[in-house]
């Protein structure tokens, strides 16, 4: 089955070589030469409440489909990240995590990483004013699968609530902090009135998967043009089986 690519994004910007830690960073340059490819070659860059209207309408995807997420709400997705998929007018949606907005990623420098600055909550507006999607990262940056259900559900809700009053405006999207999530952050992320969640599973998305656990693929430091584009069409299928709510949980 023909499946969307959700590429997933952290920093966007200029940064010195580094051989340890390259997960979460992605030169602008090549960042920039990504952009240009997909567009150049007619991929199709939906934005996920498209995904979830073609996933749950059972509607034919488009061929060449990706998705473009980031992760964290770093300030420089607006400095750096941003210009560029205007260019080409591209969608894609930022997570933030409420209770870091307008301070620093604080939670990097345990290994040795720099601390950037996470976006405030004005230049979160104006991300939503350029077209932007604005999704929630979880009321704090945590593995949320080491959690009681209630704590993940208050930190699910909170969040959201918090990130509606900044945009004025409802909010669809979940991210798993570090990817952890079990089955009770599913039915967590579902009763805090979420529409979709993304996890850091390795696949392409298709409509097998559950809308609270869709699969990325990660873009780091370390993606050439050539990488980018073998990730694009390459690790289709999951290591492991996904997780996914029964009809008992979905009630």
């Amino acid at each position: 089955m023909n499946g969307v690519t959700i590429l997933m994004y952290h920093q966007v910007g200029k940064f010195p070589p580094m051989e340890e830690h390259r997960a979460t960073y992605c030169d602008v340059g090549r960042f920039a030469r990504q952009m240009w490819y997909l567009h150049t070659f007619g991929y199709n860059v939906l934005s996920l409440d498209r995904l979830v209207e073609i996933f749950t309408k059972h509607l034919p995807i488009p061929p060449r489909s990706v998705v473009l997420t980031f992760d964290d709400g770093y300030q420089n997705f607006l400095t750096h990240a941003a210009p560029v998929l205007k260019r080409y007018n591209f969608p894609a949606i930022v997570y933030v995590v409420p209770s870091l907005i307008g301070k620093k990623a604080e939670w990097l420098a345990l290994d040795g990483h720099p601390t950037p600055a996470m976006l405030t909550a004005d230049e979160i507006v104006q991300l939503r004013s350029m077209g932007f999607d604005i999704g929630s990262h979880n009321l704090v940056h945590e593995r949320m699968a080491e959690k009681p259900y209630e704590q993940q559900f208050h930190e699910a809700l909170e969040s959201k609530k918090a990130l509606e009053k900044i945009i004025d405006d409802e909010v669809r999207h979940f991210c798993y902090p570090y990817g952890s999530h079990n089955i009770d952050s599913l039915k967590a992320v579902q009763q805090a009135g979420y529409t979709t969640a993304v996890t850091c599973q390795r696949a392409a998305a298709t409509p097998d998967f559950d809308l609270l656990a869709l699969p990325r693929k990660a873009i780091s430091f370390g993606d050439t043009l050539p990488g980018f584009i073998f990730k694009l069409h390459t690790k289709n299928m999951p290591k492991t089986p996904p997780l996914k709510r029964t009809m008992d949980d979905k009630a």
